[in-house]
């Protein structure tokens, strides 16, 4: 089998390797000069990489770690020590801590949520503790129930105090879908916890030990070269072509460095892009059918991601950091946390401002402006005085259209790999998967494409036999 896949982002690469796997012959056509999607990298001109975003691997990524494991790549996480760290706003420079010792799951989450004074009362710990019982005990469907509501109507409903959601989950809403607790389906929140909670090293962090295209999606295309599959960069699909019964007759792709178009043929079609890209080359025959007109209400969230090189030392601590800043989500500084970033005299910060919706369209010097102030509060002895820290360079990488929103509703529009056209099938992390927008539910949907495929075609070649 022959099967197109347009988008190299983690989705597009899991789906060809998972399909060479299966002894088929992926095609997968990325549009850009870089592999990785939402996880693309560059080099600057000092030779100093820049990415798309700030990327974690948790340890409860099952389907993630697997495909290290199959790429024999498992030594490139560099696992932090289980940990959830946060800024303390009212005490500038100064962090709280969450830490999940080594017992089994839930007591280690519990564990570590009961040994945090600094952040909640005992009351409220408790409060929202009781709230969390029937996530825990029902399961993925109780939590797929609760799109309906917003996080924060969510802890209104189970009567948790406001001060939780400002004192925790404005940090982790804007990392998990860079928007705030008013906004965010409150499935995302207790998907999350739910897999924190459920799992000893759920939460456990790890850092790749170098740029994504290289370290992890260079990886995935040697390995789908090596079967027969193939990947081309520079080579974006410009139309969807259509037989007269609707199905896919052709790509049109533009071919690199002309203005020329060429027609590429397969047995089977794969839309691996983003989603807002994919309704932009939807056939206007396919517009009407179900699956197709609920990705209307599945829209990208605009994503800000910075880097900072400094000319000192900022911090030692070798950790994601929840900032709990109004105006910035999480960071780390890359000099410490990644191994080919490393430098022992001299910081590089990796930040993500979010909510971005009011700042994507301003100049980079304003963003900038607006994330020293910040960082003045973080880092108060580093900034403020004598002999204060200074900015050497920065870079940041605006995403107009990231993830989708994960607001209350967008599960019901979530289609499957599998859609209404017989020859053409759906990976992306807005498809539906339990691990909603994010990396491992890129995986995840591009695993489950390729199965699908696999299973539909095997059955069609039995029966022809």
């Amino acid at each position: 089998m022959r099967i197109l896949i347009a988008g190299a982002g983690l989705a597009g690469l899991s789906c060809a390797k998972y399909l060479v796997d299966h002894g088929h012959i992926p095609i997968v056509l990325e549009a850009r000069d870089v592999l990785g999607g939402k996880v693309a990298a560059w080099k600057d001109e000092d030779g100093d990489w820049y990415e798309t975003g700030l990327h974690i691997f948790f340890g409860a990524y099952p389907n993630m770690l697997q495909l290290f494991k199959e790429l024999g790549i498992e030594d490139r996480l560099q696992w932090k020590s289980h940990s959830m760290i946060f800024n303390q706003p009212s005490e500038p420079g100064t962090y709280s801590r969450f830490d999940f010792p080594d017992i089994p799951a839930p007591i280690n989450g519990v564990s570590a949520i009961l040994s945090n004074n600094d952040m909640l009362s005992w009351n409220e710990k408790i409060l929202f503790g009781l709230g969390l019982v029937p996530a825990m005990l029902r399961g993925q469907p109780y939590v797929e129930k609760c799109d309906t509501k917003s996080w924060t109507d969510w802890l209104k409903e189970h009567n948790i105090p406001e001060r939780v959601n400002d004192e925790v989950f404005i940090a982790m809403s804007k990392a998990l879908n860079f928007i705030g607790p008013d906004e965010i389906s409150s499935t995302v929140l207790l998907t999350a916890l739910n897999r924190f909670l459920q799992e000893k090293n759920g939460s456990k962090m790890a850092f790749l030990d170098g740029a994504p295209p290289e370290r992890l999606c260079q990886p995935i295309v040697d390995y789908i070269k090596e079967r027969g599959g193939e990947v081309h960069i520079n080579s974006p699909v410009r139309k969807i072509n259509l037989n007269d019964d609707s199905t896919v007759k052709s790509f049109t792709i533009a071919k690199p460095d002309t203005k020329e178009k060429e027609d590429i043929t397969a047995d089977a079609y794969v839309s691996a892009m983003p989603v807002d890209l994919f309704k932009s080359l939807l056939p206007n025959q396919w517009k009407g059918l179900e699956t197709f007109s609920k990705l209307k209400g599945l829209n990208g969230v605009p994503v800000i991601n910075i880097h900072l090189w400094f000319d000192k030392k900022l911090t030692d601590i070798d950790h994601l950091l929840f900032s709990r800043s109004p105006l910035l989500s999480v960071y780390a500084d890359m000099s410490i946390a990644c191994k080919e970033y490393a430098d022992p005299d001299k910081s590089m910060l990796e930040l993500v401002f979010a909510p971005a919706k009011e700042w994507i369209a301003k100049s980079d010097e304003d963003i900038v402006e607006a994330t020293m102030e910040e960082l003045k509060k973080l880092f108060p002895s580093h900034f403020l005085g004598e002999n204060t820290t200074k900015l050497r360079k920065y870079k940041v990488v605006k995403t107009p259209k990231s993830v989708y929103k994960a607001v209350p509703g967008c599960q019901e529009l979530r289609p499957s790999q599998r859609s209404p056209i017989k020859n053409f099938f759906l990976a992306g992390d807005y498809t539906m998967q339990k691990y909603l927008a994010s990396m491992e539910g890129a995986v995840l949907s591009g695993k489950l494409c390729a199965e699908t495929i696999d299973k539909e075609y095997s059955k069609e070649t039995n029966v022809t036999s």
